[in-house]
């Protein structure tokens, strides 16, 4: 049976402060092959990694990530949300992700989070750093914003990158190939075994999220999915261990 990726979504968010280096850690701890991340830029040029634009949510400041300095952003409690045990967690910068990744064989997903605000700049910055890191075989960069997709290929072509979307896409490898892009980041809703095994006919693998039921994990293999992005990637390891993978 093929190698199938266990991409811990946020790292391991459903046990830990999702984007942080506590939750990358656990990921690997329970069996993460891939961790999937969320990167913007901070006021002053910085790739930090988060998920909303806000930092409200899991920083607790009323500003906008884009709006805000990266020493002011790098004082936040980014784990307290989660559980007081987190108080000492930080936002991370993707150098520290990939510093962390370097003793691991894990895959990396970064997702661009361009499609609210358009961060200029953001593709280049982030590519540059895969380079110094050497990480190109190991990196997919996807983004909901296709257009920065694009521009990515034309900066890296050898930097592999997966396309974001929720529902409705007709014929999708054909798009995902118009894209040059080798991988398909469905919502799990927008996968049926017919569109994965057409998929992977044309040479592009599908990667479906967010899938923490197990029931659906098995599903999915079964169907021929080369990845899963989980909340809970302890699941799909065993999973995954259980058929023998």
């Amino acid at each position: 049976m093929p190698n199938i990726i266990n991409f811990a979504h946020r790292g391991a968010s459903g046990c830990c402060p999702e984007n942080t280096l506590a939750a990358f850690q656990k990921a690997l701890e329970l069996g993460a092959t891939g961790i999937e991340t969320d990167v913007q830029l901070t006021k002053d040029g910085r790739i930090v990694v988060i998920h909303d634009e806000s930092l409200a949510r899991t920083a607790g400041l009323n500003k906008l990530v884009k709006d805000t300095d990266y020493d002011e952003l790098a004082s936040l409690d980014a784990g307290s949300w989660f559980a007081p045990a987190f108080q000492s967690e930080r936002i991370p910068t993707l150098e520290q992700l990939l510093d962390l990744l370097q003793q691991a064989e894990a895959i990396l997903n970064i997702e661009l989070k361009n499609g609210i605000f358009p961060y200029a700049g953001m593709e280049e910055k982030v590519i540059a750093l895969v380079r110094a890191y050497r990480m190109e075989e190991r990196v997919i960069i996807s983004s909901f914003n296709h257009y920065s997709l694009v521009r990515c290929k034309q900066l890296a072509p050898e930097i592999r990158t997966g396309v974001l979307y929720m529902e409705g896409l007709y014929r999708p490898w054909e798009y995902a190939a118009s894209l040059q892009a080798e991988a398909l980041h469905a919502y799990k809703y927008a996968v049926t075994p017919e569109w994965i095994a057409e998929a992977a006919a044309h040479g592009i693998a599908y990667h479906p999220f967010t899938v923490n039921d197990t029931a659906e994990m098995e599903q999915l293999i079964n169907a021929g999915a080369a990845g899963i992005i989980t909340d809970f990637p302890d699941r799909l390891t065993e999973v995954l261990t259980r058929r023998g993978a």
